[in-house]
């Protein structure tokens, strides 16, 4: 009896002197040191941004944290005293409180768990799901790629629009800049290039910034529905969002973007709009006090934008293969493209899309002004039988809008004349297109094929765009292997093209 109450007893002390034994060696092997942690006092907040003193050896672009827990960015730093953006809601935050040293940059989410959400620059969801479980962190604030990581930009990004694909091609790795009025359709063009990347494998980052709630619910709403939402990433920073959540939006959502590219993937990020993006950082310059320049801007917003968009690129294969195409949009004021914000971008990006009110406002949607519009990239990216068609086609639509100008000065026109305009009408029609409709490239290049050999001719101007939908709608199903050399990337041959014409032809006439 007295062997079987000393076994189990036995074994207990053996048990606590194992695990004070352990414990010892940990207090020996442990070394005490000292952590430093620096705090600072607020002295005043005012519309969103708080000045701080007591934080001496605090980074620029340091991440800050109030007693309150809101996070605050230091952007300006004083000989006296700190300017923190607040990154939160500043209305928790009064004169006194702490504010503490983080040592570290701001961060943002990044990951295949980001596919489908929607989240604010800080990565946080807004869309009512579990928070985001990230696979990792990157600063909002990176880097652009170097030159010797690059490669040449000729992949075609096809956005589905006629007008754009066939005259202002734009490329995987390119930035092309999308300006114009307001409500002429700036954001039509970025949804619908995002619709178009279904089953094209380009993951897409759409980035709003200081937009109407309305608007952007509707743009979700709109992916959503169309089932875009799958492969792209929403970024949001509201109008009434503080200045700071607006100024590190597209910095935010280019890191998202990047962690892609950095795995070989193709990304298309959208910028809606960089206008809101520069008055958000007037305001916060303002408010800090640095000297206003042009239009009360401050003189470093050329740096502002170029560091964010030269982030933009096609790697090379060693680099990860990757590319990150970017849609920057810009609202003009009565048409005025020559305002410095404007100007500023378009001397940063690769081209610009310009889209007119007046045309838009004649119903000629999308209002691409072909005379403003132009892609420094070019024809590098478009397909070979896209770029056998449309080669000559902004040439020859350009003059034909010259030449309808001048016609209206009620000058007699000769046959030729009046042929050209009756054709240039057509081509027209043909480049309309409602919006939510992106077009394949081969629909584009049938329908092209057909404008361009002058077989809309005899239709009627207001039935024109019914023969062109026929011809979508038949063409593809009779001729699959034209299809296929489309896609492919091979050139139609002369064969190819009059096949394509006596299809259509048929079409026409059995559908007068």
């Amino acid at each position: 009896m007295t062997d079987h109450v000393d076994n189990p007893t036995r074994a207990l002390a053996g048990a606590l002197d194992r695990t004070l034994a352990r414990l010892d060696r940990a207090v020996d092997r442990h070394r005490p040191g000292l952590r430093v942690r620096e705090f600072g006092t607020v002295r005043s907040v005012d519309h969103g941004i708080a000045k701080v003193s007591g934080l001496p050896r605090v980074a620029y672009e340091e991440m800050v944290t109030f007693e309150t827990g809101e996070m605050g960015l230091a952007l300006d730093l004083g000989e006296h005293e700190v300017g923190v953006v607040v990154l939160g809601d500043d209305a928790k935050i009064r004169a006194g409180i702490e504010v503490e040293r983080t040592g570290r940059v701001l961060q943002v989410p990044v990951g295949e768990a980001l596919l489908g959400r929607v989240v604010n620059p800080l990565g946080e969801p807004l869309d009512r799901h579990e928070p985001v479980h990230a696979a990792a962190f990157r600063p909002v604030e990176r880097p652009a790629p170097e030159i010797l990581e690059r490669a040449p930009v000729t992949t075609p990004l096809q956005t589905g629009i006629v007008a754009v694909d066939a005259m202002v091609p734009i490329g995987r790795g390119q930035r092309e800049l999308i300006v114009g009025d307001r409500q002429t359709g700036k954001t039509a063009i970025a949804i619908d290039t995002i619709l178009n990347q279904r089953d094209k494998d380009v993951l897409c980052v759409y980035c709003a910034i200081g937009q109407r709630n309305a608007s952007v619910a509707h743009a979700i709403s709109e992916l959503r529905e169309r089932g875009a939402l799958d492969y792209t990433v929403v970024v949001v920073a509201e109008s009434e969002d503080p200045p700071g959540l607006q100024f590190i939006a597209p910095y935010a959502a280019t890191s998202i973007a990047e962690y892609f590219m950095r795995n070989g993937r193709d990304v298309l990020v959208v910028y809606d709009d960089l206008t809101q993006h520069a008055r958000a950082y007037r305001e916060i310059s303002l408010l800090m006090r640095r000297p206003p320049g042009r239009e009360a801007f401050p003189g470093d917003i050329f740096y502002l934008h170029s560091r964010l968009l030269e982030r933009a690129t096609h790697l090379r294969d060693e680099h990860g293969g990757g590319s990150l195409t970017a849609l920057p949009i810009i609202e003009t004021e009565a048409e005025n493209i020559s305002a410095y914000i404007p100007t500023n971008l378009i001397s940063i990006t690769d081209g610009q899309i310009y889209l007119s009110p007046k045309l838009f406002h004649k119903d000629i949607v999308p209002a691409v002004d072909v005379g403003r519009s132009v892609s420094r990239v070019g024809g590098k990216t478009q397909l070979p039988a896209f770029r056998a068609v449309a080669s000559e086609l902004r040439l020859a639509y350009s003059q034909f809008e010259e030449l309808e100008t001048f016609s209206r000065f009620g000058t007699r026109l000769d046959e030729d004349t009046r042929r050209t305009l009756e054709h240039g009408r057509r081509v027209r029609e043909v480049l309309k297109q409602p919006q939510y409709q992106p077009q394949s490239a081969a629909e584009q290049v049938i329908v092209l094929v057909a404008a361009s050999e002058n077989l809309f001719d005899d239709i009627p101007v207001e039935d024109v765009q019914h023969a062109a939908r026929q011809v979508r709608d038949t063409v593809p199903g009779e001729l699959p292997y034209i299809v296929r050399k489309i896609k492919a990337g091979e050139k139609l041959q002369p064969e190819d093209r009059a096949q394509i014409i006596d299809l259509v032809q048929n079409i026409i006439t059995l559908n007068p």
